[in-house]
């Protein structure tokens, strides 16, 4: 599967492309069979239908399937950054309302851990640069719990506490987020989508071949249409290939509301 990713990686157009020229050669290979069968099998062809009908609904099924879980692991992608994002944001609000200079610290500190959660969601899939992303965001985590850890213990009321509550919400949705990326369509599934996908057309080839009628351009169409559902399939999916990525505009609105920073007016 690696190989199909690098290929994805490389061009999403020619992976479409290869695969939609696999199915039609798989489908071309099952009319050639069934047209040197053709006098064996004469009068079953009804049979055969209903073979390849039941294929193709349970290739329907399965993209049912493929599609509803490629359409939940992206929304928890989507959902975790923002959730992420309000996490950080409640933070550096209560951070700026220590009376302490490692509150200051602190607040500084989550601008710059806003900015590695977005390089974090754009980076591509060079793990060397994602086990970096992971080592300064562990630093910086293991940084701001310290200055957190000091400002408790030195004033321990619920305003410190509150702080250190908003810190730990941050770390725990950047675990949730880290995880989401991880998960990613089982090999297995992928390959049985795949498979079935060239059994069905090698089949409905094949009743094809027996009733002596091609219809190519038909045919053309539902391997295209095929094709483009299990690329979409396989693209939503997959968090750092493709089209369907989650957006840093969360993060980018958090990153805006710090520019304003915290104004304290007057008593009234």
């Amino acid at each position: 599967m690696a190989v199909v990713a690098d290929l994805a990686e490389w061009s999403l157009a020619a992976f479409t492309l290869l695969l939609f020229v696999v199915q039609f050669v798989a489908q071309e290979f099952g009319q050639w069979i069934g047209r040197r069968q053709r006098t064996r099998v004469e009068g079953k062809v009804e049979g055969v239908g209903v073979v390849v009908g039941g294929m193709l609904g349970l290739l329907a099924f399965v993209l049912a399937l493929t599609l509803n879980f490629a359409n939940n692991r992206f929304a928890e992608r989507r959902a975790g950054s923002l959730e992420e994002a309000n996490a950080i944001g409640t933070a550096w609000l209560r951070a700026e309302a220590i009376q302490d200079p490692r509150g200051k610290a602190i607040a500084q500190m989550l601008e710059d851990y806003t900015k590695l959660r977005i390089e974090f969601i754009q980076a591509g899939r060079d793990q060397t640069l994602l086990d970096q992303l992971n080592q300064r965001t562990n630093a910086m985590q293991s940084k701001m719990w310290g200055y957190v850890a000091g400002i408790v213990r030195d004033a321990p009321n619920p305003v410190s506490t509150a702080l250190q509550a908003s810190l730990n919400d941050v770390f725990d949705m950047t675990t949730v987020e880290r995880f989401a990326y991880e998960y990613k369509l089982p090999p297995e599934l992928f390959w049985l989508l795949i498979g079935l996908a060239l059994l069905s057309m090698a089949a409905l080839g094949y009743q094809l071949g027996l009733t002596g009628k091609p219809v190519r351009l038909l045919v053309v169409l539902l391997t295209a249409t095929w094709t483009l559902v299990i690329v979409d399939i396989l693209d939503l999916a997959a968090p750092r290939l493709g089209e369907f990525r989650t957006t840093t505009s969360a993060y980018e609105w958090t990153l805006q509301g710090f520019k304003g920073g915290v104004t304290i007016p007057p008593s009234p």
